[in-house]
């Protein structure tokens, strides 16, 4: 095989807690998955089975992530540049050329190119946004039961209005982001 071309992608910077994940996926050109596309745009339902299609066909895939205290420590933006980084990282076979979901891409020591909108438009890609989704996505149900009350499986962690307010009548969790503004605020409030 002449061009394994890795696509990645991560979920996660918009919540106020739980980790960021990233995804890469080497795809299998003799074995097409129909239906990739940016994983917001599929149903919950869509996204499990083209989750476990992809992790049955690809070539090769990985996930990477970067937990709470390291959001905290380094921004949002950095570790998701980490997240995306131990993604590749983690595949079984190297790539030839990776393309990244975004504007900026991570430090590796492939050729690569940032895609804005390539979850959209690049089948690798694509590919990757479903599987960070469904991973993050289940491990936020998880979160739920260990942290009950901020229903992290109904929103995943997003600051929705029930989400915020259970912030304020229950303080934060060990899987809050300490260093987002809005969780600051009711910290602080709460002091």
């Amino acid at each position: 095989m002449s061009s394994l071309i890795a696509g990645v992608d991560e979920v996660g910077r918009g919540p106020l807690a739980g980790a960021v994940v990233a995804a890469a996926v080497i795809l299998d050109p003799n074995k097409p998955i129909v239906g990739l596309t940016d994983s917001k745009k599929l149903t919950e339902k869509k996204r499990e089975q083209l989750a476990l299609e992809i992790q049955a066909k690809a070539l090769a895939w990985s996930l990477g992530r970067a937990e709470v205290e390291e959001i905290d420590e380094l921004n949002i933006l950095w570790a998701s540049m980490l997240a995306m980084k131990r993604a590749v990282e983690g595949l079984s076979i190297s790539p030839s050329f990776v393309k990244i979901d975004g504007n900026r891409c991570p430090d590796l020591s492939y050729p690569m190119e940032a895609i804005v909108k390539g979850d959209l438009t690049v089948p690798e890609i694509s590919a990757a946004s479903i599987l960070a989704k469904v991973s993050r996505d289940n491990e936020m149900v998880l979160m739920d039961t260990k942290y009950p009350g901020y229903g992290f499986a109904k929103h995943k962690g997003y600051p929705t209005k029930q989400h915020q307010q259970a912030l304020i009548e229950q303080g934060a969790s060990p899987i809050h982001r300490l260093s987002f503004k809005p969780v600051q605020r009711i910290i602080k409030a709460m002091a």
